[in-house]
């Protein structure tokens, strides 16, 4: 099979979707890999690396998509590369549609088939290819939200972790799976005073019995997510409902009612933000302010960690790949019932329930 590898257009954003030692391995086994040029510049990995690799470096983004059947990305496409693709390709990437109406419209019409990283199922429904960009985005979530809590960034000039005599900053963290317990893990290495909202109780558990007492653990009550989020200084987005829209948790009156230069990161972007106010950003201009609050709404927060993240990624993605391309796309898709879980859009369909009742769209499952 060909493999296409493009370069990454989306606002900062250094990954790349295979390393040259995953072309190699590709390569080794008979397919061909065709690599846009500079494609793998931002996270460390040169043209003459995929060279030595056997790829074939292509003449440009336009040749990637020509010659490839399948095509290899990180983020989801831009509308301005779909015109690119043709009838009976195929996409694997993380595609987050259910926020994307236009990107999920423009899919249909080009009638390919569009893997999603994110709802592609493993072993007891585990999201294998979520779960290290998720890792990654809730340590970054308590990075970033440190740095927008300094005066200088338009913060309330907040330390996390405070110092003898003054009390630590308040962190609210809503979610308690992978990316809430990443960066639940990051303030409180901080010592930043943490509270972390949950549905799943166990999860709840697993950290209340990892942190012995030094965070709160609270069962997702709108009340009391409301009274907690009124008085933090950080509140982090950390909420997952596989492949649809994220609810929204947090009011644009509760917002109102949040302390001045209080900073709130959703990391629940990607899928519509769980705060009634977020809207995308990007890494050129992250934050926005409403009613005081600042919002960071950057949905490729990994993007500016790309040789970390690129590798983290390739370490989950290059044995789906390397089943799609040594039994064929749709043998492999009927033979593992989770890869099918990822199909969100096929020959001109939606197949993900998610995603056609996020856009109110007939969904035809796969046969």
């Amino acid at each position: 099979m060909i493999i296409g590898v493009p370069k990454e257009v989306k606002d900062h954003e250094f990954r790349v979707s295979l390393t040259p030692d995953g072309a190699r391995a590709l390569c080794a086994a008979g397919h061909a890999v065709w690599v846009e040029p500079s494609a793998g510049n931002g996270s460390g990995f040169s043209d003459d690396e995929y060279r030595a690799a056997g790829a074939r470096l292509a003449a440009s983004k336009e040749q990637v998509f020509r010659e490839a059947e399948l095509i290899v990305k990180v983020k989801e496409p831009l509308l301005s590369e779909v015109p690119f693709f043709r009838p009976g390709q195929t996409l694997f990437a993380y595609l987050h549609l259910a926020a994307l109406p236009d990107l999920t419209k423009a899919l249909i019409e080009a009638k390919i088939t569009a893997i999603a990283y994110e709802t592609t199922e493993g072993p007891g429904r585990s999201v294998p290819m979520l779960t290290p960009m998720s890792e990654i985005a809730g340590r970054m979530a308590v990075q970033v939200g440190a740095h927008f809590l300094e005066r200088h960034s338009g913060g309330r000039g907040i330390l996390l972790g405070g110092v003898p005599g003054v009390a630590p900053g308040r962190v609210v963290v809503l979610g308690s799976g992978v990316v809430g317990s990443s960066a639940v893990r990051i303030a409180a290495g901080m010592g930043a005073a943490v509270t972390v909202f949950g549905t799943d109780l166990d999860q709840l558990r697993r950290l209340d019995e990892s942190y012995k007492g030094r965070i709160v653990t609270l069962a997702s009550n709108q009340a009391w997510i409301e009274r907690e989020v009124e008085q933090a200084d950080l509140v982090i987005g950390a909420v997952l409902v596989r492949g649809a829209r994220a609810p929204v948790l947090v009011s644009r009156t509760v917002v109102s009612r949040m302390k001045r230069g209080a900073v709130i990161v959703d990391v629940a972007v990607d899928q519509g933000g769980c705060v009634e106010t977020t809207k995308p950003t990007t890494h050129s201009d992250p934050v926005h302010a409403v009613d005081g609050v600042l919002h960071y709404g950057v949905a490729n927060m990994p993007g500016i960690v790309p040789h970390t993240s690129t590798l983290a990624l390739t370490n989950a993605t290059l044995p789906y790949i390397v089943r799609l391309v040594s039994a064929g796309v749709e043998r492999a898709i009927r033979s593992d019932p989770g890869l099918a879980q990822g199909v969100n859009v096929a020959n001109g369909r939606v197949t993900c329930k998610a995603v056609a009742d996020a856009h109110g769209l007939r969904v035809e499952p796969l046969a």
